[in-house]
């Protein structure tokens, strides 16, 4: 079932992708990322609010958000820096390139997810598992030279890294989702940390883009920044629930969430009419043959 739950989780990610690079196409970027905070906020603050006034109408249900003092709700509050830090370098990173090269490098997450598993908690890696992880390394070195044919030099590009980092800081949550599904209802950590994160990016909205409005990309009204807010929320709901099972590896739902890429790589190809296809397909063909390593090593 937790299987089933990760491709559900991946393909909803996918489309959260699509409508995140529409929004954000010659737009400003705090602000569709704040609204995104908000509208993911009013999805979960009903359930908050009947939870707590009215428990017996969700007390059975998956829907129901428990109540937790400070010892808990600080681990969530961790939980929405780390996801919002995440998120700050990936919005900018997807507005500046094409998504057929941001797809590819998110899908090799799962790898930082296996090598901060190698170092945090001792795991080794099998024969498989290095197979999986050389591939996704020699991959993201031909993306890399696919990515000069555009005039994006992957050594030199600011909003390469800033992928990157949100691919590290990715990872690092996914890892830290596993801890926190071990010692917390589902619910409980996705309805709080997107209330949460509406407080921590209205300060950063008021303090860095607020004052400097007028002399840089403007916002502009996008009814895809609600999807957004939809297909993520669903996505992620998905993916909790995925790991709250006991038996679900973090390492195999991570690798099968990246197959979002798929999704995300179609419509750059066709919606977004972004160039070199041919050999960026070749080098996404490459990092799905290396996680299909990584599933072979994680069985």
């Amino acid at each position: 079932m937790w299987l089933l739950l990760a491709f559900t989780s991946a393909a909803l990610l996918g489309f959260y992708d699509v409508f995140k690079k529409k929004a954000l196409l010659n737009n400003a970027v705090l602000p569709v990322l704040f609204l995104n905070t908000i509208f993911s906020s009013i999805i979960f603050l009903p359930f908050i609010l009947i939870s707590f006034f009215q428990p017996q109408m969700l007390s059975d249900t998956m829907f129901f958000v428990p109540e937790a003092g400070w010892d808990v709700h600080k681990f969530v509050l961790l939980k929405s820096f780390i996801v919002l830090s995440s998120w700050i370098f990936g919005y900018f990173g997807m507005k500046h390139l094409p998504i057929t090269i941001v797809g590819p490098i998110n899908a090799t997450r799962p790898v930082m997810v296996l090598i901060g598993a190698l170092l945090i908690f001792g795991e080794r890696l099998n024969l498989f598992q290095w197979i999986g992880v050389t591939l996704a390394i020699v991959s993201f070195f031909l993306l890399s030279r696919t990515g000069k044919k555009e005039g994006i030099n992957f050594g030199s590009n600011k909003w390469i890294l800033f992928i990157v980092l949100a691919a590290i800081m990715g990872a690092i949550s996914g890892l830290y989702d596993k801890y926190l599904m071990k010692h917390m209802a589902p619910m409980l950590v996705q309805s709080w940390y997107n209330v949460y994160q509406v407080f921590i990016m209205g300060p950063i909205l008021a303090l860095l883009w607020w004052p400097k409005r007028k002399t840089t990309t403007p916002f502009r009204w996008e009814w895809s920044i609600i999807l957004i807010s939809i297909f993520l929320s669903a996505a992620d709901f998905a993916y909790f629930y995925a790991l709250s099972y006991e038996d679900s590896m973090i390492s195999i739902v991570s690798m099968v969430r990246r197959s979002s890429v798929i999704v995300s790589f179609t419509f750059g190809a066709f919606l977004f009419r972004e160039k070199n296809l041919y050999s960026k397909a070749l080098d996404l063909v490459l990092i799905l043959i290396g996680m299909f390593f990584l599933y072979l090593g994680t069985r």
